[in-house]
């Protein structure tokens, strides 16, 4: 089973109201439950471990993972409010203002942790959630815990306005980046976390050395970039689209490469650090197929198996 470990909020989304200007709907959302969601939809065995609130829009969330067939016995519930993250879209790409204070998801802690993780066989966890504490610390250590037994699939999703003590930021990301198997990074995020004007090989080359088996670089439509465990690299161009929104398109993707991977048989620790070409452009591929719908239609909206 497929872990996702962070944040599930509600994404209020513009839309025209009857008298014309725009007003705000609230959507499901959150990297890491987008992913789950894609996950759940695309037929592989996933799980949530969040803090979700049990107010009204805590109970929308949990409705819409049970859905998409995600199992929600690690989610942690409390009467804290539920993050609000409000969207604004721009040529079809999406800014984003948070509402998290307090919130269920951030206030999570070691002691709310599963004791164990069961039948899990792989992790995965999102930038966004590892930026406001104690819940990032919460996750950080958790992956600690595990990473030993279980495939860490990381995409540091970096929202800078989200962050607000940097320093600390960094450092957490780099311990993360040291437990990964698998890091998936935008172009966006690779020039954060190497804020230099080294050569793109220079700065793959940073990031491999913290360890991970597998390093993939999306380059939006133009498609994405894989580093092998031996050096290779491989490239999936992107399939061309009508782009409506791209809300949620990067979480989809990585949905389609974890379920790409894990029907290959090739989830595992062992099984990456000498994972062939062809298992990591096909799981690329398949990220690329399940990304391209998404973005055809407004919202997060990762498609199910049937429509692929």
């Amino acid at each position: 089973m497929i872990l996702c470990c962070g944040e599930a909020l509600i994404d209020m989304i513009p839309e025209p109201t009857l008298g014309g200007s725009n007003g705000y709907v609230p959507r499901s959302g959150g990297a890491i439950f987008n992913t789950a969601i894609g996950l759940g939809r695309l037929g592989c065995r996933t799980g949530l471990l969040s803090g979700i609130s049990t107010d009204m829009f805590g109970h929308q969330l949990m409705a819409d993972l049970r859905a998409s067939n995600v199992e929600t016995h690690r989610v942690i519930r409390s009467d804290r409010p539920t993050t609000l993250a409000f969207v604004k879209l721009s040529e079809g790409h999406a800014s984003y203002s948070f509402f998290d204070e307090n919130s269920a998801g951030r206030m999570i802690a070691t002691d709310d942790l599963p004791g164990n993780v069961g039948d899990v066989s792989a992790l995965y966890f999102g930038g966004i959630s590892l930026a406001c504490d104690p819940g990032a610390e919460t996750y950080m250590q958790f992956a600690q815990m595990h990473a030993g037994n279980c495939v860490v699939m990381v995409d540091p999703n970096i929202r800078p306005s989200f962050i607000t003590d940097e320093p600390n930021f960094r450092n957490r990301i780099e311990r993360m980046l040291k437990l990964a198997d698998i890091v998936k990074v935008s172009d966006e995020d690779l020039n954060w976390i190497i804020p230099t004007t080294d050569a793109l090989e220079m700065k793959i080359a940073h990031l491999r050395s913290f360890g991970p088996s597998v390093v993939i670089l999306t380059h939006g439509r133009s498609g994405a970039q894989a580093w092998l465990p031996d050096g290779q690299s491989v490239f999936v161009a992107g399939q061309k689209v009508d782009v409506v929104d791209t809300v949620g398109a990067g979480d989809t993707f990585n949905a389609g490469v974890l379920a790409g991977l894990s029907e290959a048989g090739v989830l595992t620790k062992s099984a990456l650090q000498t994972v062939s070409e062809r298992a990591i452009q096909r799981a690329i591929d398949f990220g690329t197929q399940v990304a391209a719908i998404n973005v055809g239609r407004a919202g997060s909206n990762p498609p199910w198996r049937d429509e692929l």
